[in-house]
């Protein structure tokens, strides 16, 4: 095996543990004393660690070792977790992930994480965790508006700052100040920091970033900051932030770096002074909090012995193989000539009339009938390889909304295409920041409207017939017609005639134009005009479609319709005059004859009736030109019925030859794309017949 191999296997095997951290590190979220999940996610995070250090990745290992020091303290019932231990252990994540997707792009996977190197190591020594020493930070910045004039450092720290002015990068000491009448703080605050984090590292700030994020603080912070950045223009760019008061930017060397170090140690120790008169007061403030520690302590032996016994009982061998996409793909294509090949032989059997050889082509039938469903099954992938990345997505994008939400996934165990996972990420991931975003309402919002306080998100995928379905539903404030019109109409995508002739579901579907959004702000996460069109497009290239279903003040439905496998389908050959079509079975409604009488002409379009409704007639001979074939010659018309959504039309076409499995093929980068044309098909005779596109008839 070479190194690439092993590389390789490194890749996926990583990418395994790091989804494992991720959704452990959620479930962990929701039940922060419970320890088996902590164990889980210490052993995850200590495979990777030695796997990175094997293959010579040492800032992948050395991150994850400071993340597994955190967990050590965690699972040893020396640290309780908190929200900030967890967003910084997520930030971990995030950085892991970068560095991993370097790798895998030919990259050595190095990356600057000296701040969560910092953070991780100032929650071992338990800085920042007792809610007294929260409280004590904000006393001190009331008392003193200057005390955030002077930082200290610890050993880490300021080794990071010193070695990077030695390396030629620019340390800075920020200090900020936000107007006295600002009303959200924490969120200027906030900007401020995205703001530093897009061109450099924040290594401390004071107040901590977990008291500003919670507002425990006056109207003035500083912070430690290592960029490229010119002093001057960060300045500038931190003033344009709204309601930021005054900034002051300090370029600092290594003589004045020790010495605001020192002003920060002779702040931090005459704080210490002056709150000593306060310690009295600990054993109270302390007491409550080590009741649940101690609850933790009696209940941990209880649920480590329950589980211990089933994971000693004896290893259970591997039943599964990694196998390379590539080699799917060829077996594919060589069972795809043999599906052509078996058809030959059948027609050839039933043509020379032989018994022994008939017999025996219809026992390969069965055996190919067979390997063709081992096959297919081989290609099938469980949706939940696309899912298990939405959790970790919906809690950040929640959070930064300032929003409750909960994901409900449901049939992850949904089976598709391989071909159609790879492509359907993306358009989720619209839909999902979408129903986030638009949908669920802000909490004051929801508990106006009578609602929960937190919103509802469900994911669910399930099997019909030849098509998977993908639903995502919110309990939001759903879509209101005259909201989206008002838009179309000042965008012109409609005029106001059409507007007032259009039914719901119309309504609904200018959603999905270009450029179209009814978001009043643009940020990160929308108001752009992109999203939903390129979801439309995306789903539409796979051969499916989306439907919305809203009720305006309960939420919105999004339906999203797609073929099962992209390889190998059911279809109806058909025959046109001397030229042969299939047609997806999984878009036929039914079949029919229709006589000449029965065809009327509305506006001059031809119209048939079908179940008490008219529905158009298309030309395929006019469209396609064929020429030895025109249904208006004939006195009685072989019609096939095609649908899209719950819109319905009829072909014309000359002779039905039945139903096949087929094999489906592009047309090749030579030919331009058709109209009305997805791929072709070889027959077991050798001809190639066109596979029509039902769904470009029906407008």
């Amino acid at each position: 095996m070479d190194m690439n191999q092993y590389l390789s296997m490194f890749i996926d095997e990583s990418n395994d543990h790091l989804q494992s951290l991720n959704e452990n590190m959620l479930l962990l979220e929701g039940s922060p004393s419970d320890l088996s999940i902590v164990q889980v996610i210490f052993r995850s995070a200590h495979t990777l660690k030695g796997m990175a250090a094997t293959m010579g990745f040492e800032d992948l290992a050395a991150l994850t070792h400071q993340m597994e020091n955190v967990l050590d303290l965690v699972r040893n019932e020396k640290l309780a977790m908190q929200d900030f231990i967890f967003d910084t252990l997520f930030k971990g994540l995030d950085a892991l992930e970068s560095m991993v997707q370097d790798i895998t792009e030919g990259g050595e996977g190095k990356a600057d994480v000296s701040g969560i190197v910092a953070s991780l190591q100032a929650i071992v020594r338990g800085e920042d965790l007792s809610a007294a020493g929260a409280g004590a930070e904000a006393k001190t910045s009331a008392s003193d508006p200057s005390a955030n004039t002077a930082i200290q450092l610890d050993g880490f720290q300021y080794s990071v700052l010193n070695q990077s002015i030695a390396d030629g990068h620019r340390v800075l000491y920020v200090d900020v100040h936000i107007r006295e009448n600002c009303q959200l703080k924490a969120v200027r605050a906030y900007m401020v920091f995205d703001l530093l984090e897009r061109s450099g590292e924040v290594i401390k700030s004071s107040p901590s970033v977990q008291d500003i994020e919670q507002e425990k603080f006056e109207h003035s912070f500083s912070l430690y900051y290592i960029t490229q950045m010119d002093p001057a223009e960060l300045e500038q760019q931190i003033l344009n932030v709204s309601e930021i008061d005054k900034v002051t930017v300090m370029e600092l060397d290594q003589e004045s770096l020790q010495q605001m170090n020192e002003m920060g140690k002779a702040s931090q120790e005459a704080a210490a002074v002056a709150e000593a008169p306060s310690k009295e007061e600990a054993p109270e403030t302390t007491a409550p909090s080590a009741a649940p520690e101690q609850a933790v302590q009696k209940q941990a032996p209880q649920s480590s012995a329950a589980k211990t016994p089933a994971k000693s009982s004896g290893a259970t061998p591997s039943r599964t193989i990694r196998v390379d996409i590539e080699r799917l793909d060829v077996l594919m294509n060589l069972f795809s000539e043999l599906l052509i090949d078996r058809v030959r032989l059948e027609q050839l059997a039933s043509e020379v009339q032989n018994h022994a050889l008939t017999e025996t082509v219809e026992h390969m039938s069965r055996v190919s009938s067979d390997l063709q469903d081992i096959v297919m099954k081989l290609r099938m992938v469980p949706v939940d390889t696309v899912f298990n990345r939405f959790p970790r997505m919906i809690r950040d994008l929640a959070k930064s909304l300032d929003k409750k939400v909960d994901l409900i996934i449901t049939g992850a165990e949904t089976e598709l295409d391989r071909t159609v996972i790879d492509e359907i990420g993306d358009p989720l991931v619209h839909l999902l920041r979408n129903a986030v975003d638009h949908g669920i309402e802000p909490i004051a919002d929801r508990i106006s409207a009578g609602k929960s306080e937190t919103g509802t998100v469900n994911l669910r995928a399930f099997h019909s017939g030849n098509h998977v379905f993908i639903e995502i539903e919110e309990d939001g404030r759903g879509i209101y017609r005259e909201n989206i019109l008002k838009t179309a109409l000042k965008k012109g995508v409609v005029t106001q005639e059409q507007a007032a002739a259009m039914s719901d579901d119309e309504v609904n579907q200018l959603l999905f134009a270009p450029g179209f959004s009814t978001a009043e702000i643009i940020s990160d996460v929308s108001g752009r005009g992109v999203g939903l069109d390129v979801v439309k497009a995306k789903i539409t290239s796979l051969g499916g479609q989306v439907t919305i279903y809203s009720t305006p003040g309960k939420g919105t439905n999004f339906s999203v319709q797609l073929p099962l496998t992209l390889s190998i389908i059911a279809a109806m050959m058909v025959k046109m005059g001397s030229e042969k079509y299939a047609i997806p079975l999984s878009s036929i409604v039914e079949t029919a004859i229709v006589r000449k009488e029965q065809i009327r002409t509305v506006h001059g379009n031809k119209m048939v009736e079908f179940r008490g409704q008219h529905i158009p007639l298309i030309s395929l001979s006019r469209i396609f030109n064929i020429k030895d074939f025109n249904e208006n010659e004939e006195n009685e018309t072989e019609i096939i019925v095609i649908h899209k959504g719950e819109r319905l039309a009829a072909l014309a076409i000359d002779e039905f030859i039945g139903q096949n499995e087929i094999v489906l093929k592009g047309l090749g980068k030579y030919l331009p794309q058709i109209k009305g044309i997805s791929g072709a098909t070889i027959l077991g005779d050798g001809q190639v017949a066109l596979i029509l596109d039902p769904n470009v008839f029906i407008r």
